[in-house]
């Protein structure tokens, strides 16, 4: 159980929960009912990449990650391509349970983003984009194809966040250049100052204010070291705060729209994502 707990970095997932509280909150539409299998489905998705991720890099983790489920023997090839598999359809079983075709018309793009990124667009340039396309496509599943438009700039804020992540995790083994941690930093930066934009009270202002500093201090900080020291163990402590740091991220998206009790519910999941990381690596 272990190892597969490690394959799919299950406590990773509860940083891609907010993602559809974000994109609900946009578009005017609060999970409620059976709306509220959405995070559930997006833990499903997040748990398929992870596997398929370490599925597609099997044979370069046996050089550079030894230590992984697949290359260690903890889990064979066949068995975390099956978990993937299953783990995306459970993804989009949930997400045609919790808004029918409304949901599953961004949901179905989603999976097959997912597919894509592990199995092709990650070793290529165009491997950021791919990845900052799974994330923003989340956050709309929570909007659905209906509220899609509304919620557009809040994914645009996510899918942007995890484009800097992604090209600067590229680094984790090897270390970054200092031009890719630059542009990580910089675009925390704008994404910190562009999240409590569209606020529609002074309240609503207020405590996305307070989440977006702390998704800056949290992740600004990390990075700027990088851009000082863009060596592999510097990238990777980056890599973990922008990992976390999506968490303060979603709750000022959902705080700027009038949610704050998810923006409250998003946030409580940072400190036990952070003590489970000790225990699971999310990277």
């Amino acid at each position: 159980m272990k190892a597969f707990l490690q394959l799919v970095r299950a406590p990773a997932a509860l940083t891609v929960i907010g993602d559809t509280v974000a994109g609900a909150a946009a578009a005017g539409r609060p999970l409620r009912g059976r709306r509220l299998l959405l995070p559930l489905s997006s833990a499903s998705f997040y748990w398929a990449g992870m596997a398929l991720n370490d599925w597609a890099d099997r044979k370069l983790d046996a050089v550079e990650r030894p230590e992984r489920p697949i290359p260690s023997g903890r889990v064979s090839p066949d068995q975390a391509l099956a978990v993937a598999g299953g783990l995306t359809a459970a993804g989009l079983g949930l997400a045609r349970a919790a808004g029918g075709r409304d949901t599953l018309t961004v949901a179905v793009p989603l999976a097959a983003a997912v597919w894509a990124y592990d199995t092709y667009l990650k070793k290529t340039p165009a491997g950021p984009a791919g990845m900052a396309a799974c994330r923003a496509l989340d956050v709309l599943m929570g909007a659905g194809a209906s509220g899609a438009r509304a919620a557009l700039p809040s994914a645009m804020a996510v899918g942007g966040h995890t484009y800097g992540v992604t090209a600067l995790s590229r680094g984790e083994v090897h270390g970054a250049s200092p031009r890719t941690a630059r542009a990580a930093f910089a675009g925390t930066v704008a994404t910190a100052a562009t999240s409590i934009i569209g606020a529609r009270t002074w309240r609503d202002r207020l405590a996305a204010l307070a989440f977006s500093g702390a998704y800056s201090g949290l992740v600004g900080r990390a990075q700027y070291g990088a851009t000082q020291d863009p060596s592999a163990p510097t990238v990777k402590a980056a890599t973990m705060a922008g990992i976390h740091g999506m968490v303060p991220l979603q709750a000022a998206l959902a705080a700027r729209r009038g949610s704050l009790l998810g923006a409250v519910a998003v946030a409580a999941a940072l400190p036990v994502a952070r003590r489970l990381a000790k225990k699971v690596s999310p990277t």
